[in-house]
C-alpha cells in the first residue's frame, strides 16, 4: 500500500494521493532507492501530484540514497513549478547534493535561466563552492555552451553579487575560463564587473 502512493505520484494522480493519505498511508515513506512519493513526482515533473503531496505536508528536503531531494532535483532539472512549491514549503537553501553543490550550481550549468533567477531571489548563496571546486558562475562557464541562456545566467549571477574572481581549485578564474572557451559575451560581462 505504501508504494501505491509512489505509483499515484508517478501517474500525477492527485485524487488517488489524497485518498491514500486519508487512509493513513505514510506521506514520506521510501521506495527501494530511498525516494519519497514527492521525489518520484518531482523526477517526472508531475506538478499536480507534487502540489497535493507538498500541501499535505510532504518533506521537500527528504533525500534519497544518492542525496537528491525534491527541492534539489527540481532546481537541478529546472522543474520551476515544483521548485516554487518547495521554496514556499520550507526548502533548505543550504541543502547540498552528492557533489557538494546547492541547487543553484546544476541549474546554472544546465542553462535553467528562470530557475537560477528564482533561486537567487529566494536568497540562495551565490558563491557556494562544490566538491569539484566550482561555483555556479564557474559551472555556467565551464560546462555551459556559451549561448544565450548561459550568458543570461552569468549576468544574473553578477547582478546578484557573485565573486567574479573566485577561482577554481587550480587557480583559474571565471574570466580565464571564459576567454579560453572563446565566450566573448561572458568575457565582456565579467570584465565590466571587474573580473581579473
Amino acid at each position: 500500500m505504501t508504494l501505491d502512493l509512489h505509483k499515484a505520484a508517478a501517474a500525477d494522480d492527485a485524487v488517488a494521493i489524497k485518498a491514500l493519505l486519508a487512509k493513513g498511508v505514510a506521506i514520506d515513506a521510501r521506495d527501494g532507492s530511498g525516494a519519497t512519493a514527492l521525489l518520484v513526482a518531482t523526477h517526472a515533473n508531475r506538478v499536480n501530484a507534487a502540489r497535493a503531496l507538498i500541501e499535505a505536508g510532504a518533506d521537500v528536503n527528504a533525500k534519497d540514497a544518492i542525496s537528491d531531494s525534491p527541492y534539489l532535483y527540481a532546481g537541478a532539472r529546472g522543474h520551476l513549478d515544483i521548485l516554487k512549491l518547495t521554496l514556499s514549503h520550507g526548502a533548505d537553501l543550504k541543502s547540498i547534493n552528492r557533489y557538494g553543490g546547492t541547487a543553484l550550481i546544476p541549474a546554472a550549468e544546465r542553462g535553467h535561466v528562470e530557475t537560477v533567477d528564482t533561486l537567487i531571489k529566494a536568497g540562495i548563496e551565490v558563491d557556494h563552492v562544490n566538491r569539484l571546486g566550482w561555483t555556479a558562475l564557474l559551472e555556467a562557464i565551464i560546462l555551459g555552451d556559451g549561448g544565450k541562456r548561459h550568458v543570461q545566467i552569468v549576468d544574473l549571477l553578477i547582478k546578484a553579487g557573485t565573486n567574479v574572481n573566485l577561482a577554481d581549485d587550480d587557480g583559474v578564474t571565471p574570466l580565464q575560463h571564459a576567454r579560453g572557451r572563446g565566450f566573448g559575451e561572458m568575457v565582456a560581462l565579467l570584465e565590466k564587473a571587474g573580473a581579473k
